[in-house]
């Protein structure tokens, strides 16, 4: 398979078609936007609201608080028992500036529902709707809010267990979209068995060039109307910012994310720049020397993206084609399509409840890891 395409023979494996665009959301851009251009009427959000503790800042930015996330348990159909357990609990992540209400979360939140997976909508520090619950903002490296999240769904994935009648806890997987795909792989970096399989859409791997990528001239608009959700959430901080941050946020705006981020998030979070940051948080290298240490993983990327170049994904392909062997078969893989934006993926035969085509990717994924090492 050349790299840089999709991997039909996995496609197949998962019973997935090859992505195909749909009218009138051809190229990159529209794909990305198409949830802002066009939203659709979602379902009343029935999440149960869990409160999950968080430790403060070892920077000091922050003092301790909780996060907001809310489960979400499966749509069987109306003939099946009413105890039968889900498959397993998947905790969803969102993206720079979302929350557990962005809709290309809740869409994919349905899907897995529908699928039989419950599910656990994680709001980052600083995402409404729990912004009042913990001071500051989320980084793409947070393990110390993370992990706490991933032992309390650990918790929550052996309760729900217990209520179907299972011996054992469920199965805990992950979705990330976007940047919270990118927390997910650092979690799963540092800590052996924070997961047991996980699917990331869209992902940075490495926030040095993706900075770069969306301060192009192309992405003037989307970078704007990203600084402005950034620094409105962080302003809003009902615990507060520093004087010198309130300075630079109102009297000097960020006129970039990397601006943004080394007046705010590198700080918060103890790195030392922004270089710092970036280097830290960057889960490539470890992905191209350690990818052993992952969880049954799925990658997928698309090469129009306009705010993630595949740079990053087609260095890590060429490096697992290069070290083919069972573990990289069993422990990594990627999906890089020619189509689908930043998030996108809109294509034939998208409903509600069957979400676009990442979303049916990613229950197939799941039920292809649950079903292999059942």
């Amino acid at each position: 398979m050349p790299l840089g395409a999709d991997d039909p023979q996995l496609l197949k494996q998962l019973g997935i078609e090859l992505f195909q665009q749909r009218l009138p959301w051809f190229g990159g851009d529209l794909q990305t936007l198409r949830d802002t251009l066009r939203p659709v009427d979602l379902p009343v959000d029935q999440g149960e609201p869990v409160r999950i503790p968080v430790p403060a800042l070892a920077s000091g930015a922050a003092k301790a608080g909780e996060l907001l996330a809310y489960l979400d348990r499966p749509r069987w159909s109306v003939d099946a028992a009413a105890a039968q357990a889900p498959k397993a609990l998947v905790v969803v992540l969102h993206g720079l500036g979302g929350s557990s209400r962005r809709q290309g979360l809740r869409r994919l939140t349905l899907s897995l529902q529908g699928a039989g997976f419950a599910v656990l909508r994680l709001n980052l520090r600083g995402a409404d709707p729990g912004r009042h619950l913990a001071g500051g903002t989320y980084a793409a490296a947070c393990n110390s809010d993370l992990l706490p999240v991933l032992k309390r769904a650990r918790q929550i994935a052996a309760s729900l267990a217990l209520e179907g009648g299972l011996p054992q806890p469920l199965p805990l997987l992950g979705a990330g979209i976007s940047l919270g795909g990118t927390m997910l792989l650092n979690a799963c970096l540092d800590q052996s068995g924070a997961l047991d399989a996980l699917f990331c859409a869209s992902s940075p791997l490495d926030l040095a060039a993706c900075s770069a990528s969306i301060e192009r001239p192309r992405n003037r608009i989307y970078q704007r109307w990203l600084l402005q959700r950034l620094v409105r959430q962080t302003l809003a901080d009902p615990f507060g910012v520093t004087p010198a941050e309130e300075q630079q946020l109102q009297d000097h705006p960020p006129e970039s994310i990397r601006a943004f981020d080394a007046a705010v998030t590198a700080p918060r979070w103890g790195f030392a720049s922004v270089e710092d940051y970036y280097e830290g948080a960057s889960p490539l290298p470890r992905l191209l020397s350690s990818w052993q240490v992952l969880p049954p993983t799925l990658l997928l990327q698309a090469l129009d993206d306009p705010w993630v170049e595949a740079t990053s994904a087609i260095q890590l392909q060429s490096s697992l084609a290069e070290h083919h062997s069972s573990d990289s078969d069993q422990h990594l893989k990627i999906v890089l399509t020619a189509r689908g934006g930043h998030n996108g993926f809109h294509g034939p035969g998208d409903t509600l409840r069957n979400g676009c085509w990442s979303d049916r990717l990613a229950c197939a994924w799941f039920n292809n890891v649950r079903t292999r090492h059942s």
